[in-house]
């Protein structure tokens, strides 16, 4: 392995092969300077051994497991939108959209304890764990016998999704070659799937199994396809966990050891993986130790004994440690502001829109379920199928020059809210279908390059911290559209225009981020 702490041309005087090896590494995203240098000098060494290993069948598995977290987490929010109307029509609930409202507290308490708590008690944990708790508390939900039951369950199975996203993009990322974190994006074919899969479990146990709206004694037996619904839900997110904590074992991430000061354990990992790999690595404990001597004067870096310590210290009290890295330099707050910024928009935009969608359809004169349930989810069901090449579209254009992270994440954001716009124009199903079409397909490109791109521009110590930030904006704004369609007056359009700009406004947004991951190798 190569010693960092050696200038290029003390490299190229002890050994060439070793500056080679050195200048094919892929950049780092985040510029000189922005990290401490001796995590940053072990970051490279890291970055060096994992892409010396290359993508393998370790990483292989890890893209499938980690799937299940892309999926649970679109699947769910779908999940509690499909019950909805039938919850709704048995339980008879003075203020239904607090369904909606419970899952996004959920949703926003699970962003901030997992998402903050893996970058303190580590990944694997949480990466277990939240798919286990999601799948307890889906099928407990189906045997709910009021809607304050029902409200509660879904505010905690919403706990387990919402870690999915901020911790398992932090373990992918750490473990993928800078050369393959394209894969990030492509990953949320698993989310764009997700949709699909619901929507095929839905038309038979919905579309026959539940009351019509019309139905003014609607009863359980009577309409017990949304708890058949959740079974099956709860039963495969059940499955997806014993599948992740039975038939594979994840490691810690080597970068996540590293800033706890576990050089050793960071270094068998790598090792450990390369065997699974059928490799070996020449990354050795020296090749981190020596590292230390990039540490200021006067200042060591920490043991294992420091890191439990610290730890203990981070139990004991809030600390801001990990959010202070986030804002360090004027160019690593603005990015961190910026992206936050663009979270929080996409956040209102989607469920605002959804809250006010039907009364644009009613006064454009459409009758756009034409009565059928047969057409309602056939069209729920090509919406969902388009969102699939999507993603890959969004895999191919993230590693296209001149287009990139940032040139892929703001034009699909921008026209998600141009397509959003022109869908209120509809004034028949058909139409309808063709523009949301349109705008799913769009949205999907976004959400996998935000979901890539996000990640990748925060260092690994503080990933977990980053992606809860990211998150939590984006729960809470999401906490805001329901709130508004209760209060609010629904017999206007303006909210559903103001989702479009919030889209646009996010992409232009964009533009402005002052990093490109494109090419780069995650610190």
């Amino acid at each position: 392995m190569a010693d960092p702490t050696k200038t290029i041309d003390e490299r190229k005087t002890s050994s060439p092969t070793e500056v080679a090896s050195i200048e094919q590494a892929p950049a780092a995203v985040l510029e000189e300077g922005s990290l401490d240098p001796v995590y940053e000098a072990k970051a490279k060494v890291l970055n060096k051994a994992i892409q010396d290993i290359g993508m393998g069948r370790y990483q292989w598995q890890l893209f499938i497991v980690i799937g299940f977290g892309w999926a649970s987490d679109n699947l769910w929010p779908i999940v509690t939108s499909l019950i909805f109307t039938p919850v709704k029509n048995e339980f008879h609930p003075t203020r239904a959209p607090y369904l909606t409202l419970s899952q996004n507290i959920g949703l926003l308490a699970g962003a901030i304890f997992w998402g903050f708590g893996c970058d303190i008690f580590g990944r694997r944990w949480a990466f277990n764990l939240t798919i286990g708790v999601t799948g307890v508390f889906g099928l407990i939900a189906a045997g709910s016998p009021n809607f304050a039951a029902i409200g509660v369950f879904a505010a905690l199975w919403s706990i387990g999704v919402g870690g999915n996203l901020p911790v398992d993009s932090a373990i992918f990322l750490e473990f993928l070659p800078g050369s393959h974190q394209y894969l990030l994006t492509i990953l949320s074919i698993d989310w764009a799937l997700a949709q699909v899969f619901a929507t095929l479990v839905a038309w038979p146990l919905l579309g026959n199994l539940t009351c019509q709206e019309t139905d003014t004694k609607c009863t359980k037996s009577k309409n017990m396809g949304w708890r058949y619904f959740m079974l099956v839900m709860g039963g495969v997110a059940m499955l997806m966990f014993i599948v992740r904590f039975v038939a594979f074992t994840i490691f810690e991430s080597p970068k996540y050891l590293m800033g706890k000061g576990l050089d050793a354990e960071a270094v068998k990992v790598v090792h450990e993986v390369a065997r699974r790999n059928g490799k070996t690595s020449a990354l050795t404990l020296e090749d981190l130790t020596i590292c230390d001597q990039l540490a200021p004067s006067g200042a060591s870096a920490p043991t294992q004994s420091h890191a439990s310590t610290a730890l203990k210290r981070n139990l004991e009290k809030v600390n801001l440690t990990h959010i202070r890295a986030l804002f360090a330099t004027k160019k690593l707050a603005f990015s961190t502001t910026l992206i936050t910024i663009v979270w929080a928009f996409i956040g209102l935009g989607f469920p605002l829109y959804n809250a006010f969608l039907p009364y644009i359809q009613a006064t454009r004169g459409a009758d756009f379920g034409d009565g059928s349930t047969y057409l309602t989810y056939r069209n729920s069901l090509i919406i969902a199928v388009l969102g699939v090449p999507g993603c890959l579209l969004g895999g191919v254009l993230v590693e296209t020059p001149r287009i990139g992270r940032k040139g892929t994440l703001a034009a699909s954001t921008v026209l998600t809210g141009v397509f959003l716009f022109c869908s209120t124009t509809a004034t028949n199903s058909s139409a309808l279908l063709g523009w949301n079409c349109a705008y799913n397909f769009m949205s999907n490109i976004m959400y996998a390059v935000l979901y890539a791109y996000t990640p990748e521009i925060f260092p690994t110590k503080d990933r977990g911290t980053g992606n809860a930030i990211t998150a939590s904006a984006n729960r809470v704004f999401g906490i805001m559209a329901p709130i508004i369609a209760m209060f609010a007056n629904l017999k206007t359009a303006a909210p559903v225009y103001v989702s479009g700009a919030l889209f646009i406004a996010a992409g232009v947004i964009v533009l402005g981020m002052p990093f490109e991951s494109r090419g780069k190798a995650s610190m």
